[in-house]
């Protein structure tokens, strides 16, 4: 378009809710026609999401004038009036009552460049405190949305609340009760390991099947030939893929063989074990039959009997796990570490080679193994202990 002063521009028009609008997507010849071009695909995306683009440039032109002074609940705000006309009245009145409600007393006055992970975890843990799990994941979510925003616009360049997603207490955790703190879990081993008459192959199980968040069948059907190197620096516990949690297939390929850094204490137990382990080839062989491994029933007695039905089970170690260390991870603004943990818990890595998974970020894997164990075992007395 050309004015009437002659200066020349580039315009797109454009219809939202019934109204005809233009948009202003640069002067010419600073922009050019390619550029143009691709700020009409941008804004004609934000169209198809619902947005007014013209709007959205109004409301980032605003933003980026105050950015030196705007604050998170500023942002926010700037956020929650772009948005809403994209949403039903009800669900927008909604969000900004849950932000209002759980967000800006604790990071409200704060400038967004100056949010970190740990910040927003405190205002989820704050959530999670009042049983309102539900709610905790939709208020990070939407603190999430405007970081997102903000990165988009210009204003900022990371979003700390995805950092902590891996690290909040799951609305579903009654379905296999688990320990999500490290006071919590340190308890739970201190009372399975403290209740009288139990077999000390058990206890040494559970204690191995803590220190390495592995699933109790490979705990409780581990060969002594499958652990190396447990006098050195780097002892590995080798599972071999027939072992694992996978189709048929992947479990003939020597591929998908999988490596468990050992920790310290996780060694010590492992050798604890085989210093009294019968002339079988498991680790922890069977209470009444040796010729068999125990079974991972024999590890849910032991649980219930200690009296923690309902509030863990052998297989909650994985998500302890999880959740404490995603929650490191989140407090030392690691993200790159949420896919490593995810690693070490077998999870399998879309679009990665098997061979990749298996012993991929080794050292990363045996340092969080091992600051794992350091805060689980705090206090505990040695492996040896546990033998009757």
């Amino acid at each position: 378009m050309v004015l009437t002063s002659g200066t020349k521009s580039w315009r797109w028009k454009y219809s939202f809710r019934g109204r005809e609008k233009t948009l202003t997507l640069g002067l010419y010849p600073e922009v050019s026609l390619r550029d143009a071009r691709m700020a009409r695909d941008e804004a004609r995306l934000q169209l198809v999401g619902g947005i007014d683009p013209g709007a959205e440039k109004r409301v980032v032109k605003v933003s980026r004038t105050r950015q030196p002074t705007d604050s998170f609940e500023q942002l926010a705000r700037a956020w929650h009036e772009a948005r809403k006309s994209s949403w039903s009245p009800r669900y927008g009145k909604q969000v900004l009552e849950r932000l209002e409600n759980h967000a800006f007393g604790l990071l409200g006055p704060s400038r967004v460049g100056e949010i970190t992970a740990p910040m927003v975890l405190e205002v989820v843990r704050r959530i999670e405190a009042q049983d309102k799990l539900n709610m905790a994941r939709k208020v990070r979510m939407h603190v999430s949305e405007v970081f997102v925003w903000a990165i988009a616009s210009g204003l900022a360049t990371t979003d700390p609340a995805a950092m902590i997603s891996r690290a909040m207490k799951s609305a579903t955790t009654h379905r296999r009760p688990a320990a999500i703190t490290i006071e919590a879990a340190r308890a739970v081993l201190q009372q399975t390991e403290a209740r009288e008459g139990a077999s000390s192959t058990v206890l040494l199980a559970s204690r191995l099947l803590a220190l390495t968040a592995a699933r109790p069948a490979m705990v409780c059907q581990a060969d002594k030939r499958e652990f190396i190197g447990l006098d050195g620096p780097e002892p590995l516990w080798h599972i071999p893929a027939a072992r694992m949690k996978l189709t048929r297939d992947k479990q003939r390929d020597a591929a998908h063989d999988f490596l468990i850094p050992l920790s310290r204490q996780a060694a010590a137990t492992v050798q604890t074990a085989l210093a009294i382990a019968p002339q079988t080839p498991w680790l922890f062989a069977g209470i009444g039959d040796r010729r068999k491994p125990i079974s991972d029933s024999t590890l849910s007695k032991l649980y219930r009997i200690a009296g923690l039905e309902g509030v863990h089970v052998p297989h909650g170690w994985r998500s302890s796990f999880s959740t404490i260390m995603n929650e490191q991870c989140a407090l030392q603004e690691r993200i790159d570490d949420r896919k490593i943990i995810d690693l070490m818990l077998a999870h399998a890595q879309p679009g990665v080679e098997p061979i990749y998974n298996r012993a991929a970020y080794l050292p990363r894997r045996r340092q969080i193994a091992q600051a794992w164990a350091d805060m689980l075992m705090q206090g505990l007395p040695p492996p040896e202990s546990l033998i009757a």
